[in-house]
């Protein structure tokens, strides 16, 4: 019995008069009592308690959430599966209406339908459809995709107005989320034209109508400036159209450009490197050896009193500068025709049998024909 009470009196006097649960609670970890929080003091008691807990197998200290769940027999929980990147899909867009697919051009103020399709359909995802003008952000649109017809794949539609001018770039991107990783589509391009040009215009409105003329082979001025020669090409474009002989750039004849109308049909491809002059729209038109078009000009042939011979001829002789009837930079074909500048160059035909061109293209003109060019004369 002595004995007994020598152990008893050898026990703490913190840890009998510790709540209960709190016996043998590891050093550190907090008991909660009725006044806060109580620590385990630290005796041999709790010293012999760590030494009896399993230890990390680096040496280092062990948390006691784990050391709780090692003494309940439960195990490390994995990764969870839900942080792992969610699976992506391809993504393509198209302006399914309102573009002129060769020509990739429209008209300011139309609407576009753009069309999109995604290789996996995720249910309750978004896309973001921007748009873009010279590269700086004009428009921003959020569409649902919706699956396609066989169910795992996904597609997407939407209008899309687009007003200025200049070249426009359509970009579609989805952000990740949880159920469908990032997405980004190719950006499709395309140039919207104005829908009126007046003179002293200037900027991005003139240089896009300039380069879709050019394109055709139209001789325009200089680079964003509605000038003098840019009004030819425009004149001379609406001749192959079969439009008004003005320059003016309206609505109707900037859709006719944005449509890409207006390209010189060469009839004789095989004469190689040659002029061709259509009588019935009053153009001429210098044809690389390729048999494509370089050049189209505006002109005026002879009048119904002194009519153009027509046929196949060759350049027989050049005479630059300014003869004494006013004749600037001629290149003659057959006898006294010939292909020069003058002042006065009308819609009709007006002159003596010869082609008029307006003076400042007649140097270019005359230096395009070499001596022996082919010349051809039609209507």
């Amino acid at each position: 019995m002595r004995r007994i009470a020598a152990l008893i009196a050898a026990v703490p006097l913190a840890l009998v008069a510790a709540p209960a649960g709190a016996l043998g609670a590891p050093e550190g970890v907090a008991a909660a009592g009725d006044h806060g929080v109580i620590e385990a003091p630290q005796g041999s008691a709790t010293r012999a308690a760590r030494a009896a807990e399993p230890q990390p197998a680096d040496g280092g200290a062990q948390p006691a959430e784990a050391a709780a769940k090692q003494a309940s027999g439960e195990e490390a929980a994995a990764p969870d599966e839900a942080d792992a990147p969610a699976p992506g899909a391809e993504m393509e867009i198209e302006v399914a209406r309102g573009i002129n697919g060769r020509h990739e051009s429209t008209l300011s103020g139309t609407r576009l339908r753009v069309e999109g399709s995604v290789s996996r359909y995720v249910p309750g995802q978004q896309v973001t459809v921007r748009t873009y003008r010279r590269g700086k952000k004009v428009g921003t649109r959020e569409v649902t995709v919706l699956p396609g017809d066989d169910g795992t794949t996904g597609r997407f539609v939407l209008g899309v107005r687009v007003v200025g001018s200049g070249h426009f770039v359509l970009r579609a991107s989805h952000g990740a989320t949880a159920q469908q990783g990032t997405m980004r589509a190719p950006g499709v391009g395309f140039d919207v034209l104005p829908t009126r040009l007046r003179g002293g215009d200037r900027g991005s409105r003139v240089s896009v109508v300039q380069k879709h003329l050019r394109e055709l082979g139209y001789v325009t001025g200089r680079r964003g400036i509605y000038d003098a020669r840019t009004r030819r090409a425009v004149l001379t474009f609406r001749k192959m159209t079969g439009m008004r002989r003005t320059s003016t750039a309206n609505e109707a004849m900037l859709d006719r450009l944005a449509s890409g109308q207006g390209r010189f049909r060469v009839k004789h491809r095989n004469h190689g490197r040659h002029v061709e002059a259509d009588l019935s729209r009053q153009v001429i038109a210098l044809i690389g050896s390729d048999g494509d078009v370089e050049r189209i000009y505006h002109t005026s042939s002879g009048k119904p009193s002194t009519p153009t011979v027509t046929g196949n001829f060759r350049v027989y002789r050049k005479q630059p500068g300014t003869n004494s009837l006013n004749m600037v930079h001629s290149v003659y074909f057959i006898r006294g025709y010939a292909v020069h500048g003058y002042k006065s160059v009308p819609t009709r035909p007006a002159s003596a049998g010869c082609f008029r061109v307006p003076i400042p293209d007649a140097r270019s003109i005359s230096n395009w024909m070499r001596m022996g060019t082919r010349v051809d004369v039609y209507r």
